[in-house]
């Protein structure tokens, strides 16, 4: 009879430790993380896509003729975003169906984080800046501005 109360205390333990390990182990995110990823704005692409630092990013979605390509991503929070990458050109010459690509070094600046209209629980960067490195698409300064589509 004791073996008995011995063992059944001993399983009621471990069913109990086992519960709250179970508790306290759920797939639920804690608030904390819901939190911060309703704080980090994203990026919306031509396909209303939203990403977090992209390696990539199409800038003219119409004909894509300017695109950004292996974007390194030093900072993304609340108020800004910063990247250094490439901005692929065609050069339209004679003709941009005949056009060659050409690479220039940029450094990607994102503001102006405010809701998204598609799902405003969402906030997206509504203005994108590139500053060429070195040189530039000809005609181009050295930095320019784009609204972002939302």
């Amino acid at each position: 009879m004791k073996w008995h109360s011995t063992r059944a205390a001993v399983t009621l333990c471990m069913a109990a430790a086992l519960a709250a390990t179970l508790g306290t182990a759920s797939g639920a995110p804690s608030s904390a993380t819901t939190e911060q990823q309703v704080r980090e704005p994203v990026l919306v692409d031509c396909f209303w896509r939203t990403a977090v630092r992209p390696d990539d990013f199409m800038l003219a979605c119409g004909d894509g003729n300017s695109r950004l390509a292996s974007l390194k991503w030093l900072r993304w929070d609340g108020e800004a975003a910063m990247a250094r990458g490439i901005n692929w050109v065609n050069d339209c010459k004679p003709y941009c169906a005949a056009g060659r690509f050409q690479s220039y070094a940029v450094e990607v600046r994102l503001e102006d984080p405010k809701p998204w209209k598609k799902n405003p629980d969402l906030r997206q960067y509504g203005k994108i800046s590139l500053t060429y490195m070195e040189g530039r698409p000809e005609g181009f300064p050295k930095v320019v501005e784009y609204p972002l589509w939302s």
